[in-house]
């Protein structure tokens, strides 16, 4: 053998041949797609798990957002029903100042549901006029210092913060 040849033996090891290295070669590759796939199959799992999660969550929040909507609905109308009460009972007086004075408590007690309710009533007659809260209807001409002001309510607004449930239908002064 040739002094190279001799400097790649060791004692226990074998020579070095196209062969070995390929079988290396091969079980290294082995190796690395054993453990390649063993990743990917923990990746799946992982990605299979989340994706259960995520839907268990929308189910979850769409049932939840349901209960909440029938519970504020329930709510509502639970402070309403005072007045549908009221309303038959004033419906069965025939004199016309017990209906009346009837009207009136209706009017009180569906004011009181209102507040409750956390809905405020706007618009009276002397308020400026507001494009973004009122919804001018009939105009006057003045040439008085009050232009822009509401001189007739014809429907109050109502709104919950700051979400207007309907605008104020007013008469204003040009």
């Amino acid at each position: 053998m040739s002094k190279n040849k001799e400097k790649n033996l060791n004692e226990n090891e074998e020579p070095v041949t196209e062969e070995t290295v390929q079988e290396v070669s091969t079980a290294e590759l082995e190796k690395q797609l054993e453990e390649a796939n063993k990743a990917l199959t923990e990746l799946n799992d992982k990605y299979l798990r989340i994706m259960a999660e995520y839907e268990n969550y929308r189910r979850r929040t769409a049932k939840e957002k349901d209960g909440i909507y029938a519970s504020a609905l329930a709510d509502a109308v639970s402070e309403l029903l005072p007045i549908i009460d009221n309303l038959e009972r004033a419906a069965g007086f025939d004199d016309g100042d017990k209906v009346r004075e009837g009207l009136k408590m209706i009017a009180s007690t569906v004011s009181s549901v209102l507040t409750k309710l956390g809905v405020e009533s706007y618009g009276a007659p002397g308020d400026k006029f507001d494009p973004n809260l009122h919804n001018a209807v009939l105009h006057d001409e003045d040439d008085s210092e009050r232009e822009n002001e509401i001189t007739d309510v014809f429907q109050k607004g109502y709104k919950k913060g700051n979400k207007i449930i309907r605008f104020a239908m007013v008469k204003t002064i040009n």
